[in-house]
């Protein structure tokens, strides 16, 4: 399994404070040992977001991502939290 960040996924992790940095890198490492882990409450969106997942960084913080063509690499393109990401 690879990871891929969008050049606006990376703006957004710089912008979090260092705890929510910190949750969302540990969240990762999750995600790459088990990315249907029940503490990620990974699914899928609907509506303008459908081609995207969402998984949890605990609380409020979300990461979202899609998977490529190849269903090994998947990409994350946001981050933040869900009053952030679903406005």
């Amino acid at each position: 399994m690879k990871l891929e960040f969008t050049k606006g996924y990376q703006k957004n992790f710089d912008s979090l404070r260092r705890n929510e940095q910190i949750r969302v890198q540990s969240c990762l490492r999750l995600f790459l040992h088990d990315p249907a882990s029940p503490s990620l409450r990974n699914h899928a969106l609907k509506g303008k977001y459908k081609n995207f997942k969402s998984i949890s960084a605990g609380g409020d913080l979300r990461l979202h991502y899609y998977e490529k063509g190849d269903k090994i690499t998947f990409v994350f393109v946001s981050v933040g939290s869900h009053s952030q990401l679903y406005k």
